[in-house]
């Protein structure tokens, strides 16, 4: 992208140098703290990261609507923005509306002509929280500022015809980097779907498409090859509830043994770190030791989504400990049957268990569960086919994401050089 012909110090270190004809100015001489109460009539708005100030209705997951009068709430109108001055990692926030909005919140009103759009991305702009981390922080301990500190802050100025430029091209950019973020999630969820697609047809159907089938006798399973049968979980292995401890015997990693827990399952794979390890002292019985090819289920949970997911063992997740919100299923099955258990079916059928006041799978529901079994040497061809899939579309995904990070990262770029005069537009 091209460059300005002409620049100068800016005398900011976070701006850097601008061009020529821009100015810098306090955020004091463009807007004003406002703090405007006593109007309960006006809607009731909320102030978010992604969306700005919007109403109520447009946030899903809405905090509980506050009690009482709302005399102390603050009025927002059109083309203000808020800011936490507690918490203020996402910038500032634009209203499109107006309304009442959380005294917590600082309201800042234009006092110049200024283009909206413009100051929208520079208040979003990776480089301008930056500023706002860096210099507003170090005033005081903590992140609790106030106007008066906010007010000296400084920011690029652009001539007028330049903002609006600018804003304009950074819609119609943003807009499509979204645009295409949007189509690789959907392609992700895709990849997801042939994923559970391709493995039920395989643990249900087999490998064969001319095989004769038969009724198993089972709704989520449906027609199954005839020379196939239908085994309930507790003829194929043995359930085994985690172990029981207290918050005092926890301890640090040198002194017990790692208990696993949810916290440790992810996407069919055992995780480790600070957040997710807990440490045990005190004799563990062998039982409650994991075992290469061990299944570990979530089975009690404080979210009901969680309920099912799974990982199996590899050698380095050998002689680990599990809490006792988890289950361990162990079989000489175990590299076939986890194909089925970390599926989307079992996670759909471990909900059917569920109730309205415990979310869990008890060892009574898991040993009920019936799951189709092909002979042992089928049962070892369905299981690569079923890691090789694993393999190439976890791969794909990946590549997807990468891509997403890097259109992310082109983004917040890309505002940062326009917006502090970095780049000139076309």
């Amino acid at each position: 992208m091209q460059q300005y012909e002409k620049y100068k110090d800016s005398g900011v270190a976070w701006i850097g140098k601008i061009p020529k004809q821009w100015n810098i100015l306090k955020l004091k001489f463009l807007f004003k703290d406002v703090s405007i109460k006593n109007r309960p009539d006006l809607d009731l708005l909320s102030v978010t990261q992604d969306q700005g100030v919007v109403p109520r209705s447009m946030v899903e997951n809405r905090m509980v609507m506050p009690t009482g009068n709302l005399e102390s709430f603050k009025v927002i109108s059109k083309g203000d923005f808020a800011i936490s001055l507690r918490s203020f990692e996402g910038g500032l926030e634009y209203s499109e509306y107006e309304g009442l909005i959380s005294p917590a919140y600082t309201v800042l009103k234009s006092q110049k002509e200024i283009n909206d759009n413009y100051f929208k991305f520079l208040f979003k702009s990776k480089a301008f929280i930056a500023e706002l981390q860096l210099s507003i922080v170090g005033i005081r301990e903590g992140k609790n500022i106030s106007y008066e500190e906010l007010k000296y802050s400084y920011t690029p100025i652009p001539p007028l015809i330049e903002q609006q430029a600018i804003a304009t091209f950074l819609d119609d950019k943003t807009s499509k980097i979204e645009q295409t973020i949007a189509i690789k999630e959907k392609e992700i969820e895709l990849l997801k779907e042939r994923r559970q697609i391709l493995i039920q047809k395989a643990v249900t159907k087999g490998l064969n498409d001319n095989v004769k089938m038969k009724d198993s006798g089972v709704d989520w399973i449906g027609e199954i090859p005839e020379h196939w049968d239908t085994v309930k979980l507790k003829f194929l292995g043995n359930a085994i509830i985690g172990l029981t401890y207290s918050p005092n015997d926890l301890c640090d990693p040198t002194e017990g043994k790692l208990v696993l827990r949810s916290s440790n399952l992810r996407n069919g794979k055992f995780v480790y770190g600070e957040k997710e390890n807990v440490y045990v002292k005190g004799r563990i019985s062998d039982k409650l030791l994991i075992r290469k090819d061990d299944i570990l289920i979530c089975s009690r949970n404080g979210s009901r989504d969680l309920i099912g997911k799974c990982a199996i063992a590899n050698t380095y997740d050998i002689g680990h400990s599990f809490g006792a919100f988890n289950t361990v299923f162990r079989s000489k099955y175990n590299r076939y049957l986890f194909c089925i258990l970390n599926s989307n079916i079992f996670k759909s059928l471990s909900g059917s268990f569920l109730t309205s006041t415990i979310n869990q799978l008890t060892i009574g529901n898991l040993n009920s569960i019936k799951v189709p079994i092909p002979p042992e040497t089928e049962m070892e061809q369905i299981r690569l086919y079923v890691e090789a899939i694993e393999e190439k579309i976890t791969k794909a995904i990946l590549l997807k994401q990468q891509e997403i990070e890097k259109l992310k990262e082109y983004k917040t770029v890309l505002i940062d050089n326009v917006v502090t005069g970095k780049v000139k537009i076309g």
